[in-house]
């Protein structure tokens, strides 16, 4: 993805001025990690008379099929072989919106400490785009940048192949815009137009994306005639959330025709009271799926292998239903601080005589977790090796054979949802792998298929209609009868204490 910014000097003022509403020396080439790629800025010219920088983002195709498994920004889902033919490290689209944001942080918020004039000048400005996706075609472009003051709004619609005419014309576009304007108002149209050109964002859009919007349109988005359209493009068509930036669009409108601010106008808002609805975090909606699931299983004696800091068991010492809780780990220090929020000193002799803590392993069969009615592993076996996954079945499916058996863990298709997830990279530092929905399946129905379990599958998370959900759990219910000692005496594995 390529991106020039160009300006031409004065008498009152050089164009190497450029450099510093950039913070990016014209004498330099640098280069800056983004979530997807590397940003690289250089400046193919630097004269008192005309300056150009340019914005190379070099985008990891093989990393994003990794993270989008050919779904999502990872690939275009309406093109054959997308996964491996798609226009993502070539053609603009959010990818560079996030680049933009990044790599020119303070020339978006219009900020110059050297030089505090700069910012608030009008400049001679031509911005070039050689490849950029335009879902509506270049009448789009024009009524997405016309009224926003450019003197030239240039869309060049590109062939699909200079070979074959016949062929007719992409998606794409090459966009020149020149005129006056303050360089940050340009940055900023950019940053929302460009992924509402695309029709598309390669992440996930949370509630924040509403106010990176307002801030982003500010002083030009309100009174656009497209600001409907732009909202409902940059926010992916979710109605709540376009919705509420129309809105709210329409008071900074109303506040700017009546000269007052918006606060004065937005007054039915108590503001001494938090009445905003705030997304639930990720680890409560897994911990709710997994109460609702011992809930439906009926357990009452239950089993957290891999416990951590005690989270689980701290909800479920809460319910009176589970008679007697084990919490697993093989971390002492975990264990500990699972200790200190359960605050097991200060516990009544009632409640503390329904919890336990235990260091150990799930690498080594322990007679200590037979018998019980459920087991749960929240987000356990991604820290395993996959080599020793084996020994874990077997001691948990094999060897203790509770009745139900839950299993979480991410799915790496959802990845691609976080904005701030490198390409190719894994949610935690320790996670030794990460699946997808059809690997974690795979591996939970042979696991069921070999000790005697069905296996459902529950979302937990928005489930996102191309990438999934953010944590897939897989719910085992025992179907045989056969208890853990009879499996133990005539199957050949190993004894307690010995690697599994």
């Amino acid at each position: 993805m390529f991106l020039t910014i160009s300006t031409t000097g004065s008498p009152e003022r050089t164009a190497t001025d450029l450099g510093y509403l950039l913070h990016k020396h014209p004498g330099k080439t640098q280069a800056f990690s983004t979530s997807h790629g590397t940003a690289h800025v250089f400046y193919p010219e630097a004269t008192a008379e005309r300056c150009t920088a340019a914005l190379l983002l070099e985008v990891d195709p093989v990393a994003l099929v990794r993270r989008g498994q050919g779904k999502g920004r990872g690939g275009a889902p309406d093109a054959a072989l997308a996964q491996y033919v798609n226009d993502r490290p070539y053609a603009a689209s959010s990818l560079l919106a996030v680049a933009l944001s990044g790599v020119f942080r303070t020339a978006l918020k219009g900020q110059c400490a050297l030089r505090p004039e700069l910012p608030e000048r009008a400049l001679p400005l031509r911005i070039e785009i050689p490849v950029l996706p335009a879902r509506g075609g270049a009448a789009l472009v024009h009524r997405l940048f016309d009224p926003l003051g450019w003197d030239l709004v240039q869309a060049e619609a590109l062939p699909l192949d200079e070979q074959f005419p016949e062929w007719g014309d992409s998606r794409y576009v090459r966009l020149v815009l020149e005129g006056e304007l303050r360089l940050a108002d340009a940055l900023r149209q950019l940053y929302v137009l460009l992924p509402v050109l695309d029709d598309a964002k390669h992440y996930w859009i949370a509630p924040d994306e509403v106010d990176k919007l307002l801030r982003a349109g500010d002083g030009w988005l309100a009174a656009h005639p497209e600001n409907g359209l732009i909202s409902s493009r940059y926010l992916a068509r979710h109605k709540r959330l376009t919705q509420d930036a129309i809105e709210r669009l329409e008071l900074v409108r109303l506040a700017e025709a009546d000269g007052s601010e918006v606060e004065e106008l937005d007054n039915a808002v108590d503001e001494t009271r938090d009445t905003e609805e705030r997304p639930v975090p990720l680890a409560v909606q897994r911990r709710e799926a997994i109460l609702a699931a011992l809930r439906a299983a009926g357990a009452q004696r239950v089993l957290d292998l891999g416990c951590g800091q005690g989270q689980l068991v701290q909800a479920l010492l809460k319910d009176p239903a589970y008679t007697e809780i084990i919490g697993m780990d093989v971390s002492v220090r975990a264990l500990n601080t699972a200790a200190r929020r359960l605050r097991l000193e200060r516990l009544g002799e009632r409640q503390s005589s329904r919890v336990t803590l235990l260091q150990g392993s799930l690498a080594y069969t322990d007679k200590r977790l037979a018998g019980y009615d459920a087991a749960v592993l929240s987000e356990v076996i991604e820290h395993l090796d996959l080599e020793r996954l084996p020994a874990l079945e077997y001691v948990v499916f094999g060897s203790a054979r509770p009745r139900t058996v839950l299993v979480t863990t991410p799915n790496v298709e959802y990845n691609v949802r976080w904005e701030t997830l490198p390409a190719g990279h894994v949610r935690h530092g320790d996670h030794r792998f990460e699946w997808t929905r059809e690997e974690f399946r795979a591996w939970a129905g042979s696991v069921a298929a070999r000790h005697g379990y069905e296996v459902a599958y529950v979302p937990v998370g928005d489930d996102d209609p191309e990438v999934g959900p953010p944590t897939q759990m897989a719910v085992f219910t025992r179907t045989d009868t056969t208890t853990a000692t009879d499996t133990a005496a005539t199957t050949d594995t190993p004894k307690e204490g010995e690697a599994a």
